[in-house]
């Protein structure tokens, strides 16, 4: 059997933020309605329901003298490190983010120069053709970037590729809006490295799909429920329609990705999928066993992060697989040979997903 190549990841990275931010920190909030009336139930109500919901006990948020390339840059410094690969030998980096460097105080975007150039200047690369660019996709951003560094490696363009996907929601997110509690910053990285085998191993197939007919604005920018805030602009989330959108789309596009790579569910070991929120991950889970007539799903099929990490957007994805790969995710392990899916769902609106083969 002659040998092909594939796109194997060979090191991963994350940075965790560590300032700590607890349900119990949101007592004190004023959280209003819509039209900037006071919600009309006790905190601690709000906040027991919440965590029932999400699963959210607390979150990271970014550093108040750091930026999203500064974390995006430690997380990939690590990447780096763990492949044992001169970073002068990269051919791309692809940075996943949606706003840019917000500073602390501020919700102003800032994303020119290119998060990935700023990242590149803080590794001190000098080679030229170390090509760096952005994606701002959604909390799918990071797995897109992944889609695209499969492309360049398996069209021979490219060998090395340091993709990240980098965020800090807790500075675009209204204080005033429940929805507030659900997001988190935090950055993870992979290198993704071109590998001949005879047999399949790595990246086996992706699938992704957008919808904006009816779905385009369901995670949008908008005013604060304060009036008092003026015109600054804040992220928006319609979280009814996106639960019911999420469930519609994602188990069929995992089942797609799956039934591409021609193997059967069972051999799925884990579904690493975005922690965007508890239960619709796992109602996302079950829903893709039964499209498989499989009522009871494996019971450590779905590794979760977010009753201490929070939703930090496209860094879920590679913050999760870091920690599994470094055994800090419990009853979870990936074996060589073992196969594993990615999927992730946001803003866009995007879906996509991935089936991985260790190595």
């Amino acid at each position: 059997m002659s040998k092909k190549i594939y796109s194997v990841i060979t090191g991963t990275g994350s940075y965790l933020p560590t300032k700590l931010v607890r349900n119990n920190d949101f007592l004190a909030k004023t959280f209003l309605e819509s039209n900037g009336e006071p919600i009309k139930r006790a905190n601690e109500e709000i906040i027991s329901k919440f965590q029932q919901i999400t699963g959210i006990d607390e979150r990271r948020y970014i550093e108040d003298e750091f930026v999203n390339s500064d974390i995006a840059f430690f997380a990939g410094e690590k990447a780096l490190a763990s492949a044992g690969i001169d970073r002068e030998a990269l051919d791309y980096i692809i940075v996943a983010h949606n706003f840019g460097d917000v500073k602390h105080g501020s919700t102003r975007v800032d994303i020119v120069p290119a998060l990935a150039s700023r990242v590149k200047y803080k590794l001190g690369i000098l080679n030229p053709f170390t090509v760096a660019y952005d994606v701002p996709f959604g909390c799918p951003g990071w797995l897109q970037a992944l889609i695209q560094a499969d492309y360049y490696i398996r069209s021979g363009d490219a060998r090395n590729i340091l993709v990240i996907g980098s965020e800090t929601l807790s500075r675009v997110s209204d204080p005033h809006d429940r929805d507030s509690m659900i997001y988190s910053d935090g950055a993870g990285a992979v290198v993704v490295s071109a590998v001949e085998s005879e047999e399949p191993v790595g990246i086996l197939t992706h699938v992704t799909r957008t919808d904006t007919a009816e779905q385009v604005f369901l995670l949008q920018m908008g005013r604060s429920f304060n009036p008092e805030k003026g015109d600054e602009l804040y992220l928006k989330m319609n979280g009814r329609k996106l639960y019911e959108y999420a469930l519609k789309t994602v188990p069929a596009a995992i089942k797609m990705a799956i039934d591409k790579s021609g193997l059967p569910i069972t051999d799925m070991e884990r579904i690493l999928i975005h922690q965007a929120n508890e239960k619709m991950d796992d109602a996302i889970v079950n829903r893709l066993y039964e499209l498989y007539g499989i009522k009871d799903r494996p019971e450590f099929s779905m590794p979760m992060t977010i009753s201490w990490l929070g939703n930090n957007s496209v860094a879920t994805l590679p913050i999760l697989f870091d920690l599994i790969v470094n055994k800090k995710v419990d009853n979870h392990p990936l074996n060589p040979g073992d196969h594993f899916v990615f999927a992730s769902v946001g803003a866009g609106m995007h879906v996509n997903a991935m089936v991985y083969k260790m190595p």
